[in-house]
């Protein structure tokens, strides 16, 4: 059984107290808030041979070959490699699927994750799914990013977009969900993960607060010129190169923030506070300026997948951060 998060109660009980189905759902918001838990959750009740008010029943047959994952009514589409495309070929398998007939008798439901990793040709072959599929279809088309949706799919779809749950009820949950971290260490999470519980719980898994403790201390050192942009560049080989460019990306948000408003308690988390106003007051506005466009434009090719030197490109971030005080 998909796991039911507090945060998406009042929408479970829209979803599942609906008579009629539309053929297909784009369920979106940011990633890491349990959306594609919803997906599977509805799935399963969509395919239940005796549903209860609240959820599938979890025994019929129908349920029992949903969990063996060998149900011939249920197809999931996903890119065949972790942050890679959808193609056309897989839509086409999936297309051929859709006509076929029920072989339980009932819904067929398809499930595809990340919709906006379907290149353009993969999303061209699913319209005409999308618009008649044929018998009991249903679709569920689950979103982090709509924004990369063709219109026309996003038009032929019942949108519903997913809560990101409160502060409070996200750290209720992850305090379950991470028992061994203190309260500050899961705020500190939360943060890092935009509010997402779900994400931070992965970020926790992959030592992002330790990460992240590595690069704080190699900016400073940086600042201080006690270690050079390619030493540094070379240490954080481990890191991701999408959060190292978010991170950056937030602090020259937050250096721009404070010289425009002196608000202290617009810092961001505490372990760069003293470094964001130090830039704030020794950076000029337009280096700022800059270096953010900069850092937003070589984001954008890191999510992209563009071919690029890892460490010829933190070298240029940093070289830049390093000449961003004007009077040493």
């Amino acid at each position: 059984m998909a796991e039911a998060y507090p945060w998406q109660d009042s929408l479970w009980q829209q979803l599942a107290g609906r008579k009629q189905h539309a053929h297909a759902y784009l369920l979106h918001g940011p990633a890491g808030i349990g959306k594609r838990a919803l997906a599977e959750r509805l799935m399963a009740r969509l395919l239940c041979q005796r549903p209860s008010a609240q959820d599938a029943c979890g025994e019929c047959k129908s349920c029992l070959l949903l969990k063996a994952g060998s149900h011939p009514d249920n197809y999931i589409l996903e890119p065949e490699e972790a942050d890679k495309a959808i193609k056309v070929d897989q839509v086409r398998d999936l297309v051929s699927f859709v006509v076929q007939t029920a072989q339980m008798g009932g819904r067929k439901v398809i499930l595809i994750e990340p919709a906006e990793s379907m290149n353009i040709n993969a999303a061209n072959a699913l319209l005409k799914s999308l618009e008649e599929p044929s018998g009991d279809t249903v679709l569920l088309l689950v979103s982090h990013q709509t924004s990369r949706l063709l219109p026309t799919i996003k038009s032929r779809c019942v949108q519903q977009a997913c809560p990101l749950p409160s502060e409070a009820m996200s750290l209720a949950w992850l305090a379950k969900a991470l028992p061994d971290c203190s309260e500050e260490e899961r705020i500190e999470l939360l943060t890092l993960a935009a509010g997402s519980p779900l994400a931070a719980v992965n970020l926790q898994a992959q030592g992002v607060r330790e990460q992240r403790a590595l690069v704080v201390d190699g900016v400073k050192k940086l600042l201080k010129q006690q270690q050079s942009p390619t030493q540094l560049a070379e240490g954080w080989n481990a890191i991701p190169l999408l959060l190292l460019f978010d991170w950056f990306c937030d602090w020259s948000s937050l250096i721009l923030r404070y010289q425009l408003t002196q608000d202290e308690e617009g810092l961001g988390l505490t372990d760069m506070r003293k470094v964001i106003q130090y830039l704030a007051q020794k950076a000029g506005q337009d280096k700022v300026l800059n270096i953010q466009d900069w850092i937003l434009a070589q984001r954008q090719k890191v999510i992209s997948k563009a071919n690029l030197n890892r460490v010829l490109l933190l070298e240029a971030l940093l070289v830049q951060w390093a000449g961003l005080p004007t009077q040493r």
